[in-house]
């Protein structure tokens, strides 16, 4: 699905390049790897080739979704629930589907609950991750600098 040099989306971490596919053995099963450097933190990762696609790995959106994406950000974003740990869960389910919309639905819902009642320090963390990789995808696809993007979504 993905090769050497494809830039791709990784949930909870953002922009990365496939820079390999590498075996491995692990508890005794031999198994293929994206070899994965991301972009922001110099953080590298291995991906099971087998399960990528479904721990959300992704090539990253078209510059035609770009303006659709920050078009989204700037509708009215949902409340979420009152109870924190459940908003919580929530948003990290949502982090960690690898969808942009369901990450930027992160970002507006936080937005929203710190505009009213402030944020818990596990939200603010949230919060600031999500705009990270939004802006990050969307500087990479757009090729301008992320801080400029960043300033768009807040």
């Amino acid at each position: 699905m993905f090769s050497i040099g494809d830039l791709v989306c990784y949930p909870m971490h953002g922009v990365g390049t496939i820079e390999g596919i590498v075996s491995q053995t692990v508890l005794g099963v031999t198994a293929d790897y994206y070899s994965l450097r991301f972009v922001n933190g110099k953080m590298t990762a291995l991906i099971p080739v087998a399960t990528a696609e479904s721990v959300g790995l992704r090539k990253l959106i078209e510059k035609e979704e770009c303006s659709k994406v920050l078009s989204y950000m700037e509708l009215p974003g949902e409340r979420g629930s009152d109870n924190w740990n459940q908003r919580y869960r929530e948003n990290m389910d949502k982090m960690r589907s690898g969808s942009i919309y369901r990450v930027a639905d992160v970002v507006k819902c936080l937005r929203l609950r710190e505009t009213e009642k402030g944020l818990s320090a596990g939200e603010r963390k949230m919060l600031a991750t999500a705009k990270l990789i939004i802006a990050g995808e969307l500087a990479t696809v757009l090729g301008v600098d992320q801080s400029s993007i960043e300033e768009k979504i807040c």
